[in-house]
């Protein structure tokens, strides 16, 4: 089977590379196409169901509308109020990767609610992980809840919302004493000493607000996801994530990088023809489609730049002056070819780490050619990605914040 490498590079098993080295040099394309499809259809088809639940106000739907990045009024947001409104578990696909679900669970502050019978009455196998939700303190329902889940062996991760609320209310009763650090201390010990009372050993709690998802332990719940989660689901989550900030658009660009060289091979090996003027082949359908991908992944496509923009007051044409050529440009096959060119001029000396990631070309050495540029074509393309994200997000809060 295929493994994972310390670079992160999927590695294929010693049986494998000889069966994809004999498909290759024995013009076996089809099986060749085959194998390698299955291996990106593994990294972009795995499911990730995350269980939400909490107290009726705990704020459990602005937090899923938030991890979808949504608003709480946009179409096809979780319904948000008062009282409870989830009478059975309700699934939330994510907008751009419908394999990745939120479902929003029943409140476990009602009168109905009984720790012993909850999970079962959900549905618990289906779910990876649960995050537990409160804006106050976490109560004895909370603790039971916590470990049920843990005597099935599943993850769990408590979450005290509002914490901007909280914030904003101790600034307005002591202006003068007041310290953000202090008070979301103060938050943190409360909480911990709740759970501990209720006797959750070591409890691990992260003080998050829906409505900025940037602040406070977002990056904290981010890190601890991605140790504990096994690599395909941390790549689906990781790629789920709202571009919040730029240390998420870098790990969703690292993401984005680990699958690179499989899509790199089936192109330059899978029903590839000759690029004019280049010694190299290249299946340029399978190229342009990679690419739209990426600008949808990072949100650079119109349907995301139209919600962005709807949400600080500007239109897809405002957004789109800071996005610089070729991503400027429809992609098509006529610039995916202008692009394998350019970097048909720079690719340098193939790398070690190249040629070791897919041995099967690097025996070959048109194929490696080939390889290396459209590796080189793809990567720029993808930085230029990042880069410009950045430039669409800056556009958009500094208008925001000009309002």
């Amino acid at each position: 089977m295929a493994s994972q490498s310390s670079e992160g590079i999927i590695k294929l098993s010693k049986e494998e590379l000889e069966a994809l080295k004999a498909a290759f040099e024995d013009g076996n394309l089809t099986g060749v196409a085959s194998r390698l499809q299955e291996m990106l259809e593994s990294l972009e088809s795995i499911r990730l169901d995350v269980g939400i639940t909490g107290e009726t106000g705990s704020g459990k739907s602005s937090f899923i509308n938030a991890l979808r990045g949504l608003g709480d009024e946009d179409a096809g947001a979780a319904r948000t109020g008062v009282v409870e409104t989830t009478r059975e578990p309700t699934p939330y696909h994510h907008p751009r990767y419908p394999n990745v679900t939120i479902w929003d669970l029943p409140g476990i502050g009602t009168p109905d609610f009984h720790p012993n019978t909850y999970l079962e009455q959900v549905g618990f196998s289906r779910y990876d992980i649960f995050f537990i939700i409160t804006s106050q303190r976490f109560t004895t329902n909370h603790a039971a809840l916590a470990r049920h889940i843990q005597d099935m062996d599943k993850s769990f991760y408590f979450v005290r919302s509002k914490v901007d609320a909280d914030l904003d209310s101790s600034l307005r009763r002591q202006p003068s004493s007041y310290s953000e650090v202090g008070v979301l201390e103060e938050i943190r010990q409360n909480c911990l000493e709740g759970l501990q009372a209720h006797g959750i050993t070591s409890p691990r709690v992260f003080l998050l607000s829906a409505f900025d998802l940037s602040k406070y332990d977002f990056h904290l719940l981010e890190e601890t996801l991605e140790k504990e989660l096994s690599h395909h689901k941390r790549h689906a989550f990781l790629m789920a994530l709202p571009n919040i900030v730029l240390h998420v658009l870098e790990k969703k660009k690292a993401a984005t990088l680990k699958q690179m060289w499989l899509v790199s091979t089936m192109a330059c090996g899978v029903h590839a023809v000759p690029i004019p003027g280049q010694l190299i082949s290249c299946n340029v359908d399978i190229l342009a489609r990679t690419l739209k991908d990426y600008c949808k992944s990072f949100g650079l496509d119109d349907d995301s730049l139209e919600k962005l923009g709807a949400q600080v007051g500007q239109s897809v044409g405002q957004m789109k002056v800071v996005i610089k050529s070729p991503l400027a440009k429809e992609i098509s096959s006529t610039l995916v070819v202008q692009l394998l060119t350019q970097a048909a001029g720079k690719v340098p000396k193939l790398s070690n780490e190249l040629l070791s990631s897919v041995p099967v070309l690097g025996s070959m050495a048109s194929g490696a050619l080939s390889f290396a540029t459209t590796y080189k074509m793809l990567r720029s393309f993808l930085d230029e990605v990042v880069a410009s994200v950045q430039r669409v997000l800056i556009k958009a809060f500094e208008v925001d914040c000009n309002k």
